[in-house]
């Protein structure tokens, strides 16, 4: 698929079987195949999802979550995953802990999966809303990049930043936040919202900001999903970048959520062959 095509996937009738009746989908009658590992404070090792501190920033209260694949090994490159969360809210606890986009696609096999915060240096937390502090945010996720290559064997040309709700806006907003961010990624995830759809309560939300933003994107991909429709985001996108290389992929529930990636169904298949897909040589990258 050339960079230039909109790639368009309408997915209705998601799943391979739907109930032959009127009531509406629902996520949670389908059964999960994959269980997330626990959060724990321990050192990072294949099959573990720990809490980690960058060496340099180990002394600060914010952390992120690191998961090495089951099939990870030392001197070995892989794909990563860099995911921020969803605002709090009724089904999002606004933590870290909370995501769950970066499993769902890879397994946990073959891709390293690193959870990001937004960085708040008022409580030297993760901001539990929005951005905390932006500035420190966006450099917290070079700093991270950087290091991920560094101590895990992530490779720089497999770099991909995905995010839920209040992160699906991340990947633009904070992930293309300026050239040098920017050029870190090769593809992003954003399922639910998206920059530059909705003016939001915090500064630069609206479109003519949004649109600079998406400036910085080229000819890389984004995979685009909402629970019901992606409407509202293709028919922004059609204006604000015809050109673009969006995959959109409504999901036939309502739910506000990102644990349809723990189920096999449609849309994860859907995802998961985009991602494949993405990660071969002949894709189209910004030049670093």
């Amino acid at each position: 698929m050339s960079g230039h095509t909109v790639s368009i996937t309408l997915l209705l009738l998601a799943f391979t079987v739907l109930p032959a009746c009127a009531e509406p989908i629902k996520l949670d009658d389908y059964e999960p195949d994959l269980v997330i590992p626990p959060v724990e404070d321990a050192d990072p090792a294949p099959g573990k999802r720990v809490r980690h501190r960058w060496e340099g920033k180990d002394s600060s209260g914010v952390y992120h979550l690191v998961y090495l694949p089951t099939d990870w090994e030392a001197e070995k490159s892989y794909p990563v995953i860099f995911e921020y969360p969803g605002n709090r809210y009724r089904t999002s606890p606004g933590t870290i802990e909370g995501c769950e986009l970066g499993y769902g696609i890879s397994g946990g096999k073959g891709v390293i999966w690193i959870s990001l915060p937004f960085v708040d240096p008022a409580t030297d937390l993760h901001a539990p809303q929005w951005w905390g502090d932006v500035a420190a945010t966006v450099e917290y996720a070079k700093y991270s990049a950087h290091m991920a290559a560094e101590n895990f064997g992530g490779n720089p040309d497999q770099f991909f930043l995905a995010g839920f709700s209040r992160g699906a806006i991340a990947c633009n907003y904070i992930g293309l936040h300026d050239d040098e961010i920017a050029a870190l990624w090769r593809g992003f995830i954003c399922h639910s919202h998206y920059d530059g759809v909705k003016k939001w309560g915090y500064p630069a939300s609206d479109r003519a900001w949004a649109k600079a933003r998406l400036a910085r994107l080229g000819e890389r991909p984004q995979f685009i999903s909402h629970e019901r429709s992606t409407d509202a985001t293709r028919t922004y996108l059609a204006a604000a970048n015809p050109k673009g290389n969006f995959t959109f992929v409504s999901l036939p529930f309502g739910e506000h959520t990102a644990r349809w990636t723990l189920r096999d169904i449609g849309p994860r298949r859907e995802l998961r062959k985009w991602f494949v897909q993405s990660l071969k040589p002949e894709k189209t990258v910004a030049p670093r």
